[in-house]
């Protein structure tokens, strides 16, 4: 049975209450969490996340199954095992964006353990 629930108000068993906006646009939009010397995503590890692209040791792409309605989101991104996780400036766009995962010399390494949250209005 499908059906629509219209609400400007969530509201929980102790009575606190916020609008419905706060809860949409406070979700991720996506989430992933992959291993990169593999590019597995185990069962159940992501949301609107098609795909993770290697481009080259800890330089990976991160495919949205659904494109964003833009590219003015905010991508959090972690690693494991003493590495560092960034962003390759410029490369937001509505369907992909580049993760980086570098040893603490700057050196690209493949992490085992990588997560990316995205976030957006």
């Amino acid at each position: 049975m499908a059906g629509t629930i219209v609400s400007d108000t969530l509201q929980d068993g102790s009575g606190n209450s916020t609008a419905t906006t706060n809860a949409i646009k406070g979700s991720a939009k996506a989430w992933v969490r992959f291993d990169g010397t593999t590019l597995v995503i185990p069962s159940g590890g992501s949301y609107n996340v098609s795909s993770i692209t290697r481009n080259g040791t800890g330089d990976y792409n991160v495919n949205f199954t659904s494109s964003l309605s833009s590219a003015n989101y905010a991508p959090v991104c972690t690693t494991r095992n003493g590495s560092i996780a960034g962003l390759a400036q410029g490369s937001l766009t509505t369907s992909t964006f580049r993760f980086l995962c570098s040893n603490t010399s700057g050196t690209g390494t493949d992490s085992t353990d990588n997560g990316v949250a995205i976030f957006s209005s």
